[in-house]
């Protein structure tokens, strides 16, 4: 009797494991999904496109170009996560990037890490490449403005019922006087049931 129990309990174990098989398929990365609520790589993509097009449409990129006479070159700083969750806004920095550069509008450089692998390939570069293909010390275009940001939010839940709120500063400021010359923000506002 146990011995039946068992065979039946090996085969209906295989049969719902044969029956619920996963399947995956390839999709648009620009398909908005969002399957938990949590914030997104859509939620990235759309809010730099969006917070990116409003802050060259403003008076300081203009200002700089009529006073300077060429493209404000701009660094991107940090990008602060502050909401509760686990937001890699290393992916968001680089949807930035992507906007600001893609534009035309402005020159720009390289920040943190990157840099740095920069300037240890400059320094390799003094011991082991030829004098015609070494780069030179004290070459780096200076950034003229950086940008920096939060992502913030605040969730409200009640029974199976959840609203998750986000909102996203960008501001702009110039290196030589700390002035800032835009402040970005934008709000997403999800509603979740369960």
């Amino acid at each position: 009797m146990k011995k039946r129990v068992f065979i039946l309990l090996v085969i209906s174990t295989l049969a719902l494991s044969c029956s619920s098989q996963r399947k995956v398929e390839r999709i648009d990365t620009n398909s908005a999904i969002d399957l938990s609520g949590r914030w997104n790589d859509t939620d990235a993509r759309l809010v730099a496109e969006e917070m990116v097009a409003d802050g060259l449409s403003r008076a300081w990129i203009t200002d700089f170009a009529a006073a300077k006479g060429n493209k404000p070159t701009v660094i991107v700083g940090m990008v602060y996560n502050k909401t509760h969750e686990l937001i890699n806004t290393e992916t968001f920095i680089r949807e930035i990037e992507r906007e600001f550069l893609n534009s035309g509008k402005i020159r720009l450089v390289q920040a943190g890490e990157a840099r740095e692998q920069l300037r240890d390939e400059r320094a390799d570069q003094q011991e082991y490449a030829s004098k015609e293909t070494m780069k030179k010390w004290g070459q780096e275009r200076g950034a003229d403005f950086m940008l920096q940001g939060t992502v913030n939010s605040e969730v409200d839940t009640y029974n199976n019922k959840k609203v998750v709120y986000y909102q996203i500063d960008l501001d702009m400021s110039d290196l030589q006087t700390n002035e800032k010359v835009w402040i970005g923000s934008k709000k997403i506002r999800k509603f979740i049931t369960n």
